[in-house]
């Protein structure tokens, strides 16, 4: 069986929705990610994968490599699981190489709120079990698991503490490729006691509920891709691996409570491979909501040592169908400031109660 790692990622910064990045479509996004990673690989690149949940529509992936200067024979194709999206790219890529239909691959996400043409979001489930907006369901999750709004609010502030400190430290410079002018996330451009609005903010979609604006990811563009090769040509190309895909697992829950979906497929997913949560060194679920990772953790017993350890979604944003692919480049560097770590997983619940997880291994 050929084996699929990953030896390139990058992210752009991600802006709010009719902020710094207003003015880009996704393919105008996605291109410089993926003329970066393929600069004098061009030829070996069998297909571009990306995520996309606002539209326009049309392939994205096949516009977004025209856009790059890929060579015509790549074809591109673009796919909709919601905001696990960009992570199933990556999946969809690496079992690709793994069954031996290709040998390179770009993989990822992007998304841009700013111009999507869609007034309103698509259908997450039918009239007859009923269609909860984001928000509604992750006050769902918390009444189900118990998660109260100090737990939701003390996480939140977690994650911003986690994510200032990493800009801080010049970590994100290394995920990120500038846009223009805008080198690093757009949350950074202007500070804000963080502690006192997350304290204040009131309950944004359910009266008298728990999950507010503050403990709640924003609405936003960005992008985000990897470079997937088999590891017999990436040796040589003289690229270095550093994660090698191990396996993957894919979950349905009901549509009510999509923020603990990925609790069933990282269950699986490491029975499956005889590890336990111990056995992993860094975990990453996506920050839609504090409820929804709150949840995860407790569910899974996961503390917060291992999970989202230089912040999330929370703090720098969620442009949905790049998520995915975001938390793939963050574990991509992440593991080279940690030479003892192992295994790693990324994780995102989506729309509909799908879950998707992925598990690697460090090289």
């Amino acid at each position: 069986m050929n084996e699929a790692v990953i030896v390139a990622a990058k992210r752009t910064p991600i802006a709010r929705e009719k902020g710094a990045l207003k003015h880009l479509e996704p393919h105008q996004l996605a291109a410089p990610l993926l003329s970066h990673l393929s600069a004098g690989i061009e030829q070996h690149i069998h297909d571009v994968i990306l995520g996309n949940v606002v539209g326009p529509g049309g392939n994205i992936a096949r516009l977004s490599a025209l856009e790059a200067g890929l060579p015509f024979s790549v074809p591109g194709i673009t796919l909709d699981r919601q905001c696990s999206a960009g992570l199933e790219a990556v999946r969809m890529a690496c079992l690709l190489i793994r069954a031996g239909s290709g040998s390179c691959f770009i993989a990822g996400g992007v998304e841009s709120a700013s111009t999507s043409p869609f007034p309103k979001r698509a259908r997450f489930s039918p009239d007859s079990i009923g269609d909860p907006d984001m928000g509604v369901a992750a006050e769902y999750v918390a009444e189900k698991f118990r998660i109260t709004r100090e737990m939701q609010d003390e996480y939140a502030l977690l994650s911003w503490k986690r994510s200032r400190e990493a800009f801080e430290l010049g970590f994100h410079e290394e995920e990120i490729l500038p846009i223009g002018d805008l080198e690093q996330d757009e949350v950074w451009r202007r500070k804000r006691n963080i502690e006192k609005i997350i304290k204040r903010a009131a309950p944004a979609f359910v009266k008298n509920g728990t999950v507010t604006a503050a403990n709640s990811c924003g609405i936003h563009d960005g992008a985000g891709a990897v470079l997937v090769m088999e590891a017999h040509l990436a040796e040589k190309l003289g690229y270095q691996p550093v994660l090698r895909f191990v396996d993957s697992q894919v979950s349905g829950v009901h549509p009510f409570y999509p923020g603990v979906a990925p609790v069933p497929a990282i269950k699986a997913l490491l029975e499956r491979n005889g590890l336990t949560i111990g056995d992993l060194d860094l975990i990453e679920i996506n920050e839609a909501f504090a409820s929804k990772v709150v949840a995860c953790a407790r569910e899974l017993s996961i503390p917060y040592v291992k999970l989202n350890v230089r912040g999330g979604a929370l703090a720098i944003g969620h442009p949905y169908g790049a998520s995915g692919a975001v938390l793939v480049t963050r574990l991509f560097y992440e593991v080279q400031r940690r030479p003892q770590a192992r295994y790693v997983l990324a994780a995102i619940g989506s729309g509909g109660g799908v879950g998707v997880a992925v598990l690697f291994e460090t090289v």
